[in-house]
């Protein structure tokens, strides 16, 4: 945000970011439980080790009714699975709109934060079905795909704003071989996010 206040894009940008300390006690969610956002809408706690999908939740549904933005982008280092299937050299892209498609993957071309575009399809929803809310926090094993699941979780609380999910989950750490980084976060996403404001049109 500090970068983009210093070149001024020709767009107003809003960052909204969901922050909680993930530390057991008598209160923490467990299995079995409900919870409900800031939608409305319920999940299904069938697993506690899925729980940044849910404060991402609440920010996209506060994102949407606070501000109606034009397009949201959110980006966090969500699943582990993305990070299985993409490795460290790329973030994984899901979207069902295609003119946020392009111009995410012309901004990751431009700035050099790759990003591969990872299927997020409604055939998915059965993963993710609950029997006592709207919806379960983790999609069932036996179809996998957690990546996909984790974005159709999250694609409950963007209504029809066109939405893109981007999971850095395996390209947010530093490995051996990319000797321009330092030990570390990569800061990966910072400079696409960039990019993307600057030729927003």
């Amino acid at each position: 945000m500090e970068a983009l206040a210093q070149l001024k894009p020709d767009v107003n940008v809003i960052g909204v970011t969901p922050l909680a300390e993930n530390l057991p006690s008598g209160k923490a969610t467990k299995p079995g439980d409900i919870v409900r956002f800031y939608n409305g809408k319920t999940a299904e706690i069938k697993n506690t080790d899925a729980e940044g999908r849910l404060i991402l939740a609440d920010a996209l549904a506060y994102a949407v009714k606070h501000y109606k933005p034009d397009a949201i982008i959110d980006i966090a280092t969500l699943t582990g699975a993305c990070a299985y299937a993409l490795g460290p050299f790329y973030t994984g892209l899901m979207t069902q709109n295609e003119d946020l498609c392009d111009v995410i993957q012309e901004a990751g071309k431009h700035s050099g934060d790759h990003v591969w575009r990872l299927p997020l399809t409604d055939d998915y929803n059965i993963a993710i079905k609950s029997d006592v809310a709207d919806i379960s926090n983790i999609g069932n094993q036996k179809y996998m795909a957690g990546a996909t699941t984790a974005a159709l979780f999250l694609k409950h609380f963007v209504d029809d704003i066109p939405w893109a999910h981007l999971d850095i989950a395996g390209a947010a750490f530093n490995v051996p071989d990319k000797p321009y980084y330092r030990s570390g976060a990569t800061g990966v996403g910072v400079r696409l996010l960039i990019d993307l404001a600057m030729h927003w049109k």
